[in-house]
């Protein structure tokens, strides 16, 4: 059902501010440009109503989830190419089609280590899309090569490499059309598209050449982040300095914090103001698995500003999927146990299940913050990590109007793309006022 005149208000519903407060407020949004709208702004220009006005009943209307991490849903994995670049990009599509009913409307699809001639055509195949009816599909990002032996968790040790000729190195691997400056990148992508163009690196900063390649990425555009690392403190602090801007899944894959040298999770102890360091961004898996809730809360507590919620999902995350068994990949399976996931024969973690709209809920439980600051998390955080804010993870007039409609105690009860509903949880319709 479209509006006569393109306006749609939200009404009787809370707002989620970027402080992370609640506020009842009505939301404007243009459905045919999808775009949110500056209410007043909007009013005095068109001297126009919405002609259509959504009574959300008290619930919350909130941005669109972004996850940064995820590896692949509904039995698609992004790490694996058969050669077949139609069927892969199918198997895009049905986890973007599939994944907005746990609240994510935008998704940065991540690849783990590969054989390094995949990774031209895979990260090819990866640049942003989007459709109607999906979640976007940011851009990618690269977990590994070039990462830790020791903390490599179930990366294939085979393929681990060195940047022994720095940002070469990324370019022989990535191919440096990957690599180019962000607006040729984007022009690449499609010149004349307005996706958001997200490419974010995995990287351990110790391993040979990292550092100076990691450098030159970042004036190019590149998100660095901090994983699968041994790193001590002044590493990772110099890797901060050069411009590394995130930490992958913190707590895991990297030293557990000692008090002489915290490494990189003491980073999240660093003060701006002494040591003229900016304090990186750090996602967690709030699935109560990989990180206790406790390691939750004292992150949070450190650094509440900087903390991103991700999934690390595998292909086998899909909410109606039963305990058990399933195939990954080269011969290796998966055990399924609720939101724990390990490689058969062996405890090794291996990425999880657990969707992002349970992590938000989730986290209410494990810091005790409210569920607005929860959802601070899951999308203005990641939105600023990328430099997004403007477009995606914001409420802000101007922005794409992706949002789900959450209910009191953070269950998703419809998603938006675009000002569309492409999903609505079966028995809960909305109510339309005309």
């Amino acid at each position: 059902m479209e509006s006569p005149n393109g306006l749609v208000c939200f009404t009787n519903c809370l707002l989620p501010l970027e402080d992370g407060s609640l506020v009842e407020q009505d939301l404007w949004i243009d459905e045919r440009r999808g775009v949110i709208l500056d209410a007043q702004r909007t009013f005095f220009l068109r001297r126009d109503r919405p002609a259509r006005v959504i009574d959300l009943k008290g619930n919350i209307l909130s941005p669109g989830y972004l996850d940064i991490q995820i590896n692949g849903a509904y039995g698609f994995d992004f790490s694996v190419f058969d050669g077949d670049h139609e069927a892969y990009r199918q198997g895009l599509k049905n986890v973007a089609e599939k994944i907005v009913e746990t609240g994510v409307t935008s998704l940065v699809p991540t690849i783990i280590t590969q054989e390094k001639s995949l990774y031209p055509t895979l990260l090819h195949l990866l640049r942003p899309y989007s459709s109607p009816s999906s979640a976007t599909m940011l851009g990618w990002h690269a977990e590994g090569p070039f990462i830790q032996m020791a903390k490599r968790g179930a990366h294939a040790p085979e393929f681990l490499l060195k940047a022994e000729e720095g940002l070469t190195s990324f370019e022989k691997v990535y191919g440096a059309e990957n690599l180019a400056v962000q607006e040729d990148w984007l022009m690449a992508c499609d010149p004349n598209s307005d996706s958001v163009g997200v490419r974010i690196v995995t990287a351990a900063p110790e391993i040979a050449g990292v550092r100076p390649a990691m450098e030159e990425a970042v004036k190019r555009g590149v998100v660095f982040s901090i994983g699968h690392s041994i790193a001590s403190t002044d590493i990772a602090t110099a890797a901060v300095v050069g411009g590394a801007r995130l930490i992958t899944h913190l707590f895991n894959a990297m030293p557990q914090l000692h008090h002489r040298d915290p490494s990189i999770i003491g980073m999240l102890g660093a003060s701006p103001h002494l040591a003229q360091l900016p304090t990186p961004f750090y996602e967690l898996i709030v699935d109560g698995i990989h990180s206790h809730p406790n390691s939750v809360r004292l992150a949070y507590t450190a650094y509440p500003e900087g903390c991103i919620l991700i999934t690390d999902a595998m292909k086998i995350l899909d909410p109606n999927l039963k305990d058990g068994t399933h195939e990954w990949r080269d011969g290796k399976r998966f055990i399924k146990e609720g939101d724990k996931l390990y490689l058969e024969g062996t405890d090794t973690l291996a990425g999880s299940v657990v969707t992002l709209d349970k992590c938000v809920r989730n986290f209410t439980r494990f810091t005790g913050c409210s569920l607005g600051e929860a959802i601070k998390c899951a999308t203005y955080n990641p939105a600023r990590c990328l430099g997004i804010e403007d477009k995606k993870g914001t409420l802000r007039a101007g922005a794409d109007a992706d949002l789900i409609v959450l209910d009191r105690k953070g269950y998703v009860q419809s998603t938006w793309v675009k000002g569309r509903q492409v999903w609505t949880r079966p028995h809960t319709p909305l109510a339309l006022k005309q």
